[in-house]
């Protein structure tokens, strides 16, 4: 999760974080190389008086500073199609998650299963226990197994809200009336912390989102008890 004085990102957990921070590590090199040019380039020209009053016209250099923009343009495009369509990519999916937002909490189902269907609210301050975070636990965590593809589906009830997990690497709106759906594939236990990342209301910033990676066996005692 995020922590005070963090200038980079969370720790990647899955593999489409681990893209996305690949990428703007890729596209960040692009632009601070050309940030340095530039910044380069007008000092040289504040710094002398050379002049050329006679230069009417320079074809190789126009042509120049022509392709060379589009040439970095495809270069950042290319990586960012990769990534959206590895985004997109949900391929036989084991688990079936479902998301449901409401003014200011989350319901969520699992769809593969009978009767589980829980409510999760933030933990008022007073309630939270040791090591617990305040804003940020919820009564009810969603327990997911890691190294297993998972599906999630995301809508909403009365106003847009926005499931997101940072270091998933996820963010998917809700939307009244429209089902979205994305992938989500852990590579290791752990819990992960999140936020409805669309202002919904009074309370938005009060709807948090905990997920709790475990192997397949505690996975499937967890949906054993919830079923009994």
């Amino acid at each position: 999760m995020a922590t005070w004085k963090m200038l980079s990102f969370q720790d990647a957990v899955s593999p489409i974080k681990e893209q996305l921070i690949l990428f703007h590590d890729h596209t960040m090199m692009i632009i601070m190389m050309i940030t340095s040019t530039v910044i380069y380039m007008m000092i040289s020209l504040t710094m002398n008086k050379l002049s050329n009053r006679n230069l009417m016209e320079g074809q190789l250099i126009e042509l120049i500073w022509t392709l060379m923009p589009a040439m970095l343009l495809v270069i950042i495009a290319m990586p960012s199609l990769k990534i959206l369509y590895l985004i997109e990519e949900i391929n036989k999916p084991l688990i079936t998650l479902k998301a449901i937002g409401h003014q200011w909490y989350w319901t969520y189902e699992y769809s593969d299963f009978k009767k589980i269907e829980f409510e999760s609210y933030m933990k008022k301050t007073e309630n939270l226990e040791k090591n617990e975070y305040r804003l940020l636990e919820v009564d009810n965590r969603i327990i997911m197994p890691f190294n297993t593809k998972m599906r999630i589906l995301v809508t909403s009830t009365d106003v847009i809200h926005s499931w997101t997990i940072p270091s998933l690497g996820i963010k998917i709106d809700g939307t009244p009336g429209r089902i979205n759906q994305g992938g989500i594939l852990t590579m290791r236990p752990g819990v992960f912390y999140g936020q409805c990342s669309e202002i919904c209301g009074a309370n938005h910033s009060f709807m948090p989102i905990v997920m709790e990676s475990v192997n397949m066996k505690t996975f499937n005692n967890w949906i054993k008890s919830f079923i009994q």
